[in-house]
């Protein structure tokens, strides 16, 4: 419970921009399935990571090669931080979890309502249009 605290205080974001876009595309798919936020997260995250990344590579670099022990030897940043995605997805796979929001129940129908229950909050790498939240969602089926 004191993790939890301090990571949603927002103390710690205090002279930073912080990104929690990936939780808005994930309250969106909650609001039209019966989905948990956890399985939200882990079913719009790699595409939303995915689509970020270019505006946030430093960060992703030091994702993967800190969080998956990624070896940097000989690569370059993209391949380095695309290497991340990777590992977290196989990851994953080996808890079972839930990787599209089709197994959440969220239909190709449900786009339009995905796309406008989405809050597009400021900060973070990038801040999303319309156009680029459809995208990702379709990236999630």
């Amino acid at each position: 419970m004191w993790s939890a605290t301090w990571a949603l205080n927002t103390l710690v974001a205090k002279a930073k921009s912080t990104d929690w876009m990936v939780h808005m595309l994930g309250q969106s798919v909650g609001a039209c399935t019966d989905a948990t936020h956890g399985m939200t997260l882990a079913a719009v995250s790699l595409p939303y990571y995915e689509h970020i990344m270019p505006y946030g590579l430093a960060k992703f670099v030091r994702f993967a090669k800190n969080v998956w022990d990624v070896d940097a030897t000989g690569k370059t940043d993209e391949q380095v931080a695309s290497e991340g995605p990777i590992a977290m997805e196989n990851w994953m796979k080996e808890l079972g979890l839930v990787l599209n929001i089709t197994e959440l129940g969220a239909t190709k129908d449900m786009i339009s309502d995905l796309v406008k229950g989405t809050i597009v909050m400021p900060g973070g790498y990038k801040v999303l249009d319309a156009d680029e939240i459809e995208q990702i969602f379709r990236e999630s089926f």
